[in-house]
């Protein structure tokens, strides 16, 4: 990956021999594998059994995770928080992992539309819940910075799966308790 970032810098016609590019190829290369490190994470690695047994039936919702991505089209960051919630069925997943879960899917080249619904049916699929909520709000530099430019846009999507697509009470609940400051 090293020699091709030398072949893209070189081809915007700067000199790959200046003070200031010299260690650049190396260093977008390592930045880049990490910004698409979810590629390599496994799932039973990342949840690591922290399921836990729960009498619990009441939402948990986990707020404000932070996250940045790379839009597929571009390859420009969008950054942004999720917001995760389920009903347990009899167990609940470790706080760390439900933001564990959100990093895995958010650090591979990716839209926003999908990265809801992969987050939402992982939860989903680990934890078996009656239902899983995820919101996700971004915004996206291929926005911003090209095309309409708009400095101020921002994303919403969500993924509402089990009761928090078939019942409305479920759902306003959750988007109730986001609201609340």
């Amino acid at each position: 990956m090293k020699e091709q970032y030398q072949k893209i810098i070189e081809s915007t016609g700067e000199d790959v021999t200046r003070a200031g590019l010299l260690d650049t190829p190396d260093r977008a290369s390592k930045a880049f594998a990490y910004l698409t490190s979810g590629y390599k994470m496994d799932l039973n690695a990342v949840i690591n059994d922290a399921l836990f047994p729960s009498d619990s039936e009441e939402m948990v919702i986990v707020k404000d995770i932070e996250l940045f991505s790379l839009c597929e089209h571009h390859l420009l960051p969008f950054i942004g928080k999720c917001h995760v919630a389920y009903i347990p069925n009899g167990k609940v997943l470790g706080l760390s992992k439900v933001a564990r879960v959100v990093d895995m899917f958010a650090r591979r080249l990716q839209i926003q539309e999908a990265l809801a619904q992969q987050i939402a049916s992982t939860i989903q699929e680990v934890t078996e819940a009656r239902g899983v909520g995820v919101i996700v709000e971004a915004k996206h530099m291929c926005m911003m910075m090209r095309g309409v430019e708009k400095q101020n846009s921002s994303m919403k999507t969500s993924a509402m799966l089990g009761s928090f697509r078939t019942d409305q009470a479920t759902r306003t609940e959750f988007l109730a308790l986001l609201n609340n400051q």
